[in-house]
Order: structure tokens, then C-alpha cells, then sequence
């Protein structure tokens, strides 16, 4: 098959995404220029299976921005009919309290494994709301199997939400986007006085439709931190979860280059704390709408905070070489280059106990089907040693290294880099 056919036919005409999409390809090392330019056909199966999953959350990304346009339009169109009943900034206000209420609610309900409380917030008998409903069940499911693994509960869920718009969409139906960073607080059950936190970021495109005196979800979309955990699995070994609930945390201190790593990690992440919040550094270009911006942000810290040299291999000046941008390129990059050895590679079972090495400044990198397609930076240890990650695509900061990687599919490579 020809890559420009599978992008014809997935496509289907839209000439804005088909730009985008072999832009990100190029940048991801999915596809080479001389793909493009001479239709040099593809064959590889799993190659052709990347392409299209990478297509397909590209046309979930780009359906949302339509949305947008589309509410935008209709703004118009009702400013030359007659002035709205509210202004956008009184929509913004009269739905941040009911959409923080509804996360509330939410939260309380996957914290206190209530699933039948969880689907009052949809209505069922809408066929995009009962499967969100369904996903949110599936992941409170998922964070119950984490959290058994590694025998700890969670203590607490809250949400920090960022309105950007709102729309009224008639007959008490409203359309918004937001940023959402949750925080989830845990503690190992041998030491439930111990607490630790993590942060997720996550943009979102709801629908909120009028029930009686109550708002619903009748339609979500976002980008989902669990979406390569949702498999659900049997119950991990009890060796895993008596390992981790007997390890003990090193006598660790950062030295100062480490530390000012970890500081720009956790200020630039998109979920840090005060003026921070949904924010990266604007100083360099976010790789998000190219397919992903972990090892962009990845290699910001080892250079920003970690102060590690630019070269003709791995380096960015209005954008990034491949070694800098992609997943699997900086991942070779630092081990080819005496940057960084690889420490351990393979399944989380064959891992776990390895993973108890890693300190602040090293890499774990995600393998899917053959081929790199995430990288996060260890910033932290939880008071068991555990290392908790950081990163863009999507935000993460102080996370649980495999939170999030649990499908049967992926491969760990544990990265130790020489600080």
C-alpha cells in the first residue's frame, strides 16, 4: 500500500490534516521524505497499524478544533440575529461551579469505587455519553488493579479546572473546552501516614446537557493518560506486590545539576505550580499537534536544567533535529552517545525489580509494538523508592513510572543517563 493512499482513504479529503499528518510522520521517523516524494510504498503491517492509529488520534484532535470552529460560527451568526442571553465570560461563569461540581462528584465516586453513583453524572440512554461513562468505569476499574499491585489506596482526588469556552448549543445543551489537572494522593498500605501526590493534565471537549435541575455529560472527549492501561488484566502476582511494599527508599540527595533538572522539569511540565498551570515554556515549539511532545520536553530538561551540550546530532535551534523530538531517537541517541546506558528492557515483571535503581535525571522509555513511542524523566522517588516520572503528551508530573503503561503490550526501557 501506497502512504499516500492510506492517507487518501483515512483522510477523505481533508487537506488540513493531510499536512499535519505527514508532518507529524516525518517528525515521529514514521515516514521519510522519500515516502512522500516517491510514493515509495510501504508494506510492513505494523508499520501501516502506527500510521493509522497516529492518523485516527490525529482526526480526534482535528474533529474537536471543528467543534470549535463550528460553535464559533454559530456565535457569528446569532451576533447578526440578535445579542446572546449571556456573553461568553457569563457562560465561563455560570459553568465553572457546575462542571467543578460534576469532577467533584466524579472523583468522589472513582475514589469510593461507586460506579452506579459514577454513571448518574451521564445520561445512559445517549449512546457517546454511556460509552464515556463506560470509559471512566473501565479506568476507575484500572486505577483499582494499580493500586492493589502495588499495595497502596488512594487517599484523595482533586481537580483544578481551566474554562477556556463555552458555548450554548440551544435546547440546554453547551459545549466547552478545558484544561483539567487532577491530583491524586496515595499512600502504601504498611504506611498509611505517608503520603505522596502526582499530578495528571488533560484538555477536554464536554457536552453538558440540561436534565431537570441538573446538568449531565452527554459527550467527552480527551486526551487519556490511561488510554494504554485499559486492559484489564488478572491480579498481579503477590511476589510484585510484596516486593514493592517491602522496598525501602535509598539515602538519596540530588546533587545541584540534578536538582536544577528536576526544577525545570516540574516548573515546565504544564500542570506546575501558581503562574505555571497549563503553561510550557514558549521559548520552544510544542510538538503535541505533530504527534507528541515527551521527547522534545525530555530533552529540555537534560539541556535547560541539566545543562548537557547541543550537537549536530541531538539539537534545536526553531526546531528539533529527531534525536532532540522523537521518542525513539533521543532514546538511542543518549545511549549511542555515552550520554546515558540502558539499564534493563522488557516487561513490567521483568523490570519492577531493576526499576528500584533509577534516580532523578534518568529516562524510561515506552515501547509499543517494535517501536519507541514515549519517553518520561525520573524526578522524583515516592518513601518506597519508586521512581515517579515527568512529561509532556500527556502531562505528567511526579507520576508513577508505569501508571498508565499497563497493557500486556508495552515495553520498558530503563535509561540510567550520566549526570
Amino acid at each position: 500500500m501506497v502512504i499516500l493512499e492510506v492517507i487518501k482513504d483515512l483522510v477523505k479529503g481533508r487537506a488540513k490534516l493531510k499536512h499535519k499528518f505527514i508532518t507529524s510522520l516525518l517528525i515521529l521517523g514514521l515516514l521519510s521524505s522519500t515516502s512522500v516524494l516517491a510514493l515509495e510504498p510501504i508494506t510492513d503491517p505494523l508499520v501501516i497499524e502506527e500510521i493509522e492509529i497516529e492518523l485516527r488520534e490525529m482526526v480526534d484532535e482535528l474533529d474537536v478544533e471543528e467543534a470549535e470552529l463550528e460553535d464559533a460560527e454559530k456565535e457569528k451568526t446569532e451576533d447578526t440575529v440578535g445579542p446572546q442571553t449571556l456573553t461568553e465570560d457569563q457562560l465561563k461563569e455560570k459553568f465553572a461551579p457546575i462542571l467543578e461540581e460534576i469532577l467533584v462528584s466524579r472523583n468522589e465516586y472513582v475514589l469510593n469505587h461507586d460506579t452506579e453513583g459514577l454513571q448518574t453524572l451521564y445520561d445512559i440512554d445517549v449512546k457517546v455519553s454511556q460509552y464515556a461513562y463506560e470509559h471512566e468505569a473501565i479506568k476507575a476499574k484500572y486505577l483499582d488493579n494499580w493500586a492493589e499491585k502495588q499495595g497502596v489506596s488512594f487517599k484523595n482526588i482533586e481537580s483544578q479546572i481551566h474554562l477556556r469556552k463555552v458555548r450554548d448549543r440551544s435546547n440546554g445543551l453547551y459545549g466547552m473546552t478545558c484544561n483539567i489537572c487532577t491530583t491524586f494522593t496515595y499512600a502504601y498500605d504498611t504506611e498509611p501516614d505517608v503520603e505522596t501526590s502526582f499530578r495528571l493534565g488533560t484538555s477536554h471537549y464536554i457536552h453538558l446537557q440540561q436534565k431537570g435541575d441538573k446538568f449531565v455529560i452527554v459527550k467527552e472527549w480527551y486526551t487519556d493518560p490511561f488510554s494504554d492501561s485499559l486492559e484489564l488484566k488478572a491480579k498481579e502476582p503477590a511476589e510484585i506486590t510484596n516486593y514493592l511494599t517491602n522496598a525501602k527508599a535509598p539515602s538519596y540527595t540530588p546533587d545541584e545539576r540534578t536538582q536544577k533538572a528536576i526544577d525545570y522539569a516540574h516548573t515546565h511540565c504544564g500542570i506546575g505550580d501558581g503562574e505555571h498551570m497549563f503553561k510550557y515554556n514558549k521559548e520552544y515549539m510544542d510538538c503535541n499537534p505533530l504527534g507528541g511532545d515527551c521527547a522534545n520536553f525530555a530533552s529540555q530538561i537534560m539541556f535547560e536544567g541539566a545543562g548537557f551540550k547541543k550537537n549536530g546530532t541531538w539539537n534545536y535551534t526553531h526546531e528539533g533535529t529527531k534525536a532532540w523530538v522523537n521518542a525513539q531517537g533521543l532514546t538511542h541517541y543518549i545511549i549511542n552517545s555515552g550520554r546515558g546506558h540502558k539499564i534493563a528492557q522488557g516487561s513490567y515483571e521483568k523490570i519492577y525489580k531493576t526499576a528500584s535503581q533509577m534516580r532523578p535525571g534518568d529516562i524510561v522509555a515506552y515501547e509499543k509494538k517494535g517501536r519507541i513511542t514515549h519517553v518520561s524523566t525520573v524526578t522524583g522517588l515516592d518513601n518506597h523508592g519508586y521512581p515517579l516520572v515527568t512529561c509532556h503528551n500527556t502531562d505528567r508530573l511526579l507520576v508513577p513510572y508505569d501508571l498508565g503503561w499497563s497493557n500486556s503490550n508495552i515495553t520498558f526501557h530503563l535509561v540510567d543517563v550520566y549526570y
